[in-house]
């Protein structure tokens, strides 16, 4: 908490990024030419990201954002969300920052919004890194959660035991308590259209990415698919940070920052 409050002392809100006239929350820390957007994933917001601001602001300007329908950011009115929406909200924060060319990093859905992101402004992008992220559908022979699930009467309590699936034994009762709040925060509505939006077949393009990609993922994580990786991101590292569960940079943060820290300085942005 003490680091979270010392970079919240150098961080500025963004608030006129907007997105077809919804309002999309980010704010700033650090400074520099060389700029990191960090993306949260499904039913989370810029929070998440608590353990990793303080750090890389020291070298970078870090930029953190609520993606449309979670945390302080508005949601369209129609409560579509969309892949599209997603990467274009992240488009926005960094044209709204004057940023050229940036690495993105991506947690859980937030890699899947990353990738989309990456087909349509490739020139933005340095490089990529997945963070337990899914980077195909075909998850253990099966293809991901049933959204029907989170709607109706059980759908909280569905939710909930979601979330709770995610911890490891490394995961503090204080972060369970924090990864709960966030996530549950959003209405039903929003997380069904999210769980929607990540589970569009129209994602899932099999295509190639040549940048260099860093994945951190959980140990023996599900969605660390390296078959599919190895085919679909040829410049890519990959490693596994034992004893985690599903929100590694929460879990074990040193590991988690001394990986992502060494792959930026090797990239050039």
């Amino acid at each position: 908490m003490k680091s979270l409050l010392i970079a919240l002392a150098f961080a500025w809100s963004l608030t006129a990024a907007t997105l077809d006239g919804v309002q999309i929350h980010s704010s700033s820390t650090g400074k520099g030419h060389r700029t990191v957007i960090l993306v949260h994933g499904w039913t989370c917001d810029e929070t998440t990201w608590s353990e990793q601001v303080p750090v890389l602001s020291k070298k970078y300007r870090v930029l953190t954002l609520d993606l449309p329908g979670h945390g302080k950011s508005g949601a369209p009115a129609d409560g579509k969300l969309s892949m599209d929406l997603f990467a274009r909200a992240v488009e926005a924060v960094r044209a709204e920052a004057k940023a050229d060319r940036v690495v993105l990093v991506g947690h859980s859905m937030g890699t899947p919004v990353i990738v989309q992101y990456a087909r349509l402004y490739p020139q933005h992008v340095a490089a990529l890194v997945f963070v337990d992220g899914l980077v195909t559908m075909n998850i253990g022979g099966g293809r991901g959660p049933d959204p029907s699930q989170f709607s109706g009467p059980d759908g909280r309590k569905n939710r909930e035991a979601m979330i709770r699936g995610m911890f490891s034994a490394s995961t503090t009762p204080a972060n369970q308590t924090k990864i709960l709040d966030m996530m549950l925060a959003p209405p039903d509505s929003m997380a069904l259209a999210a769980m929607n939006a990540t589970l569009d077949p129209a994602n899932w393009k099999g295509d190639v990415f040549t940048m260099p990609i860093l994945g951190i993922y959980a140990e023996k994580s599900a969605l660390g698919n390296q078959a599919y990786m190895k085919e679909h991101f040829p410049n890519r590292e990959y490693h596994e940070v034992a004893g985690t569960g599903h929100f590694v940079m929460l879990d074990k943060p040193g590991e988690f920052n001394a990986l992502l820290l060494a792959f930026l300085k090797r990239q050039k942005f």
